[in-house]
């Protein structure tokens, strides 16, 4: 390409020989002799090396090939993609990464020039491979250079979408060589890539290829890659564990790409497909963010194996892992399942702890054959004939009564026995009590310090005693959830999975947090310590935690009503009515108003969206879920932190700078205000120029066209100049520079002066404005005249909540 930038995918040419040892054949799905192993790597239809073992379309085949004196290695297709694992449960490959470079020829010595390159070259053209969109990231070494990662079609570069970008700059050190290979500390640290010497940025959007585009961003030309060694540009997983100063000329570490077995989706008829071969198997649809579209097979519930080989799918034998699949009985094995049964003299539900209670046998004797003294032991009873007699007590008439001159000694005997007996089956149960009360007090308390519970408590209760009242007993969650009984689960999001109980006589939520790593629990911590110390009606109420458990637990007030994402994305042309959505926007910006400029230290939500509205019986709107919410000191206008959020609600720029401030909750709300105008899904939503819900909205309000765009009942229910109002406070708050946007204050008051103005023309009474009755089936709860027409400044807001206890 002259001086254009060049791809080199470093591959070495030397004589390969396939391998097929006999230690590595098996039988394929069509009965022949199929490659099952290449070196360390198994091979599984529908992946295969001969033909007639793999599946026929999608670019299944794959190489194994083997240099003299080194182990085999696997390839796909024609083999210039060399792959690393593959995964078919999960339908995923590991290949080996790609590396592109800057520059090219024997003196360029790193040097930059502009232009770009295409990642993906030698993958199955029949687009059933894609990046994973929970793992791949871009990552760059070098300096002074600008990389923008574009959506691409090999065949035609119809798509251009930016998908990801990062920058890696090199500031000069007083008598630093440019020419040197290599860096000077600390601009190249170990594994660290911040944005000097090099840099990196998640790509969300899984793709078959990607258009890497190459800027020289250096003052004064040429710049120069400086580290010869690895300079370049990957595309590999972000969970790698690298030095990003050893990666080898030939690559780097692997990148998981996702697979289907079919570009088409599921039969709609009986959701079962050709390639689902096992009698145990079932088909899934599987689509991507960007619209790619097929399917994979699965095996069935209590099964696991390949569901694409006849008899693939085996039955998982769920009593060998009792801690999984709860069992605290007897377990036996069945097709697909498992059944727990309490042992002998227990009853009661076995898939507990302490589920089987003990059967006093005692209270039906003639049940259990005992026609003497009855005694209960644990699992069991003790049967004997009464003093002065001797015998079989488990038979009617079997004790005797004794008749030689020994009789009294043996009464004495017997009464001394019994009495040792007693004695010793009393205590036994209360010593066994005892031991295993102390070993529950001591793992709660272990638990308690392991969940922060002595953090959460100095950092709640350093003023009041708020942290001991909300402190609740793993005992009192047990009872309220029924032991966490599945069938009291109600919803989840991304934080954990949420139950329904009955706690002191009040129905409440109770979270459970999916937490796996410290991270997480400090994010669980911080949830608490938010909702702990905010009281406002629009914001869900925090009634307390458990700590007492490996996984920490949150009550909270019960809402009953669902979220606004399931009221407003409902089948049909009706929906939540406008005045309903256009109160409930009212509601969530006076919440969030209230947490950007009322609360004793700024909160920021950072994941407002419609799914995370709950509503309650009279549609009164609740912001939730403060898992990835931040504090920032007052002196501070925003903090650096890793990015958290939902795509499509996100801010552009705290996504590429990382730069959290009010305004980024205000460009959320923006798009929540867009949902509720156009009822469209902002994380879905496509145009037919492959836009955006956001920037589609803006440009059809721009040209004049908004009604291309808008619910029809919004049109129907509202007259133009109100809902223009509102698209256009929309677009401010959604414009692409922070500073450029309103506070969360102003919009609070525009969208409460429009209510005012909404009341005084047409008061809400049941009808259309053309005074036609309203027939649609979607109704919402009437609310109070009174509580309708309440309007609160912001200082009346504190002193009303201030009244209520928490």
């Amino acid at each position: 390409m002259g001086a254009a930038v060049c791809l080199f995918v470093i591959t070495l040419v030397l004589p390969w020989v396939v391998v097929a040892s006999p230690a590595a054949v098996a039988s394929g799905p069509a009965g022949s002799s199929c490659t099952s192993r290449c070196g360390n790597i198994s091979i599984a239809y529908p992946f295969g090396v001969e033909p007639g073992c793999y599946h026929a379309a999608g670019g299944f085949n794959l190489t194994c090939r083997q240099q003299q004196g080194d182990p085999p290695e696997l390839f796909l297709g024609d083999g210039t993609v060399q792959v690393t694992d593959i995964s078919v449960p999960s339908g995923t490959v590991r290949v080996k990464s790609q590396r592109m470079e800057f520059g090219q020829g024997p003196y360029s010595r790193g040097r930059i020039t502009n232009g770009s390159v295409t990642w993906g070259g030698g993958l199955p053209k029949g687009g059933q491979f894609f990046l994973s969109e929970s793992k791949g990231m871009v990552l760059v070494i070098g300096c002074n250079i600008q990389v923008d990662v574009h959506a691409s079609d090999v065949a035609s570069y119809n798509r251009n979408s930016l998908v990801g970008s990062c920058t890696a700059v090199c500031p000069m050190l007083d008598g630093f060589d440019p020419y040197s290979s290599v860096l000077p500390y600390p601009y190249l640290p170990n594994g660290s890539c911040g944005g000097l010497g090099c840099c990196e940025a998640n790509i969300i959007l899984g793709y078959s290829f990607y258009r890497i585009q190459i800027q020289n961003r250096s003052i004064s030309s040429p710049s120069y890659a400086t580290s010869l060694n690895n300079a370049g540009i990957y595309i590999i997983d972000r969970d790698s564990s690298i030095d990003t100063r050893s990666l080898s000329l030939d690559g780097g570490p692997p990148v998981t790409m996702d697979w289907v077995i079919s570009g088409s989706q599921c039969p709609t008829t009986n959701k079962s497909a050709a390639e689902c071969r096992s009698a145990n198997s079932f088909c899934l649809d599987y689509v991507t963010h960007v619209g790619y579209r097929g399917h994979r097979c699965h095996c069935s519930y209590g099964y696991q194996g390949n569901p694409y080989v006849l008899g693939g799918c085996q039955d998982i034998d769920e009593c060998k892992s009792p801690d999984i699949y709860h069992c605290y009985g007897n377990c036996r094995n069945t097709a697909g399942s498992f059944t727990c049964q309490c042992p002998a003299g227990f009853t009661g539900n076995a898939s507990f702890p302490n589920g089987c209670k003990d059967i006093d046998e005692c209270k039906h004797q003639e049940a259990y054959s005992c026609y003497g003294i009855c005694q209960n032991l644990p699992g069991s009873f003790l049967c004997k004939c009464p003093d002065g007699t001797y015998g079989n007590s488990s038979t009617k008439g079997g004790c005797i009564t004794f008749k030689n001159s020994f009789t009294g000694l043996s009464i004495g005997l017997g009464v001394g026995g019994g009495t040792s007996l007693l004695l010793l089956a009393l205590g036994a149960p209360y010593i066994v009590r005892k031991v295993k009360l102390q070993k529950v007090n001591k793992m709660k308390q272990r638990f308690f310090k392991q969940n922060h519970g002595l953090l959460l408590q100095q950092l709640i209760s350093q003023s009041t005693d708020i942290g001991e009242r909300m402190i609740i007993t793993l005992r009192d969650i047990e009872k309220a959830t029924n032991n966490f009984d599945r069938a009291r689960i109600i919803g989840g999001g991304g934080h954990g999975v949420v139950f329904k109980g009955i706690l002191d006589l009040h129905v409440v939520a109770i979270k459970k947090s999916k937490i796996v790593v410290q991270r997480e629990i400090n994010e669980f911590i911080n949830e608490v310590v938010i909702l702990s110390q905010v009281n406002h009606r629009n914001v869900v109420k925090l009634l307390g935690c458990c700590l007492e458990t490996e996984v920490p637990l949150l009550v909270y007030e019960f809402i009953s009503n669902g979220t606004l994402c399931h009221h407003l994305h409902v089948e049909g042309p009706k929906s939540l009515p406008w005045h309903d959505r256009m109160r409930i926007a009212a509601e969530v910006a006076k919440a969030i108003s209230y947490l950007h400029s009322a609360a004793s230290m700024p909160i920021f939500h950072r994941d407002i969206k419609s799914a995370n509205i709950l509503l309650d019986d009279a549609l009164t709107a609740k912001v939730s879920d403060f898992g990835a919410s931040r504090y920032i000191p007052t002196d501070q206008t925003g903090v650096t932190t890793a990015v958290q959020g939902t795509m499509g609600y996100l801010d552009p720029m705290y996504y590429y700078t990382g730069r959290l401030t009010d305004k980024s909750d205000v460009f959320s709300f923006g798009v929540l205000l867009v949902e509720l105008l156009t009822r469209k899904r902002p994380y879905v939503y496509r145009s037919v120029n492959d836009d955006g819900l956001v920037s589609h909205f803006e440009s059809l309000l721009a040209e004049g066209k908004l009604v291309d765009i808008l619910d029809p009942q919004v049109m129907e229910e509202e007259d133009g100049a109100i809902i223009k109002e509102i698209a256009t406070l929309a677009a401010m708050c959604t414009k692409l520079k922070g500073e450029d946007r309103p506070t969360m204050r102003d919009v609070e008051m525009t969208l409460e002066s429009l209510l005012v103005k909404k009341r005084q023309q047409v008061p809400f009474n049941g009808t259309r404005q053309t005074g036609e009755t309203d027939s649609t089936p979607y109704m919402s709860t009437s609310r109070g005249t009174k509580e309708a027409s309440r309007q609160y400044t912001m200082e009346e807001e504190m002193l009303l909540s201030a009244r209520f206890p928490r």
